[in-house]
């Protein structure tokens, strides 16, 4: 009846999934302590160096630093919550005594695994609700080296848009009532191959109808190197305002949402969003990460005690948790750089590191 069962019985259950919480973030709550109080004192001069600033200020940089950092070391704290939980109950020839009642090493794991997605629920909740917002606020906020953050009038510069096979590049674009201004015009015309065919240049631009009139103009046509004046003219007929204004995307400011409906509005923009695809498949896989490492660092729940190795073991299951973030990090850095698949940069390390420790965990203990 016990091997139909994939849990252990609901005392045991609670027992361990309440273990492997209490240490996770004991352990979470020493590693925020140390890292936030060394950032403070490293950040803190900088801070105090502008005119005005004082203490306020210092805390004000700590109350936007601290989410950041249990973002970044939440998933660190729940493998070495997990390593720690799974030496004591070895120690205390607790797992012996589960094994020897017939539980499976899955069994065994399953409270722990569970109590784990908890934790991966409140990580993404807590990125999506709080860090982004805190991460936006603080960059903001370094951009100006901590003196008052300027007010966004909705003003651009160095703009890129698509309007079919052209390209447009505006130097300025400068926030309206009703659609931009634009200056600094110039106005790539290809063909159907990408082929430029000419460019059209002008100081101004405003919106006309459905395109853009551009005005005073000077046309460059490539095949015959001449240059001629156009005096007004309209451009980039289909191109939306919108296209001008969107501005450089900080993904890890904006919770999933909003990441999601500014890739639609880049995408149509005709703006290249593979490495923004890459982050946003990355706010879902990166809380999941939790879910790993209880069954990465399962190596060290299993062998007995007595022999010696356990420290051998837990250094195995930390080794195995590390070298997942490496891989991690890698593989979203190669996404940003297009030479991953957007869905393959965020998830493959994933995939591949729980069949790795499914594997382990087969091979030593079933």
């Amino acid at each position: 009846m016990i091997a139909m069962q994939f849990f252990p019985s609901r005392t045991v259950s609670f027992y361990m999934a309440k273990t492997f919480i209490v240490r996770t973030f004991a352990v979470l709550a020493a590693l925020v302590l140390v890292l936030q109080f060394l950032d403070a004192l490293s950040e803190s001069g900088t801070i105090l160096a502008h005119p005005g600033n004082g203490q306020a200020e210092v805390w004000r940089y700590i109350s936007m630093r601290t989410p950041q950092i249990i973002s970044r070391f939440l998933p660190y704290s729940v493998l070495l919550g997990a390593i720690i939980t799974y030496s004591t109950l070895n120690q205390n020839s607790e797992v012996i005594a589960l094994k020897a009642s017939g539980l499976s090493a899955h069994q065994i794991l399953a409270p722990m695994i569970v109590a784990a997605f908890g934790v991966a629920a409140l990580s993404f909740a807590f990125d999506d609700r709080i860090v982004s917002r805190a991460t936006a606020t603080l960059d903001a906020w370094k951009k100006v080296d901590y003196a008052q953050v300027p007010v966004d009038h909705g003003d651009r510069g160095n703009v890129w848009t698509k309007a079919g096979e052209d390209l447009i590049h505006v130097t300025s674009v400068k926030k309206g009532a009703d659609a931009p201004t634009l200056v600094g015009v110039t106005f790539y015309d290809r063909d159907a191959a990408g082929r430029l065919i000419s460019t059209i240049t002008a100081d101004h631009g405003q919106r006309d109808g459905k395109g853009w009139r551009i005005w005073p103009a000077r046309k460059f046509d490539v095949a015959t190197g001449q240059l001629s004046n156009m005096g007004s003219v309209v451009v980039a007929d289909g191109v939306r305002p919108d296209q001008f204004t969107l501005a450089n995307v900080d993904a890890e400011g904006l919770s999933f949402l909003e990441l999601k409906s500014t890739v639609s509005a880049l995408k149509a923009a005709g703006r290249q969003t593979k490495s923004y695809e890459g982050e946003l498949w990355h706010k879902l896989s990166s809380p999941l990460s939790a879910v790993l490492m209880p069954l990465l660092g399962a190596v060290a729940a299993f062998g007995l005690a007595r022999s010696g190795k356990l420290f051998i073991r837990a250094v195995i299951g930390m080794a195995l948790g590390f070298t997942y973030f490496v891989v991690d990090n890698f593989a979203l850095a190669m996404g940003n750089l297009g030479a991953y698949p957007p869905f393959l940069a965020a998830w493959a390390p994933f995939l591949l590191f729980l069949m790795i420790g499914e594997a382990v965990l087969i091979r030593t203990e079933e």
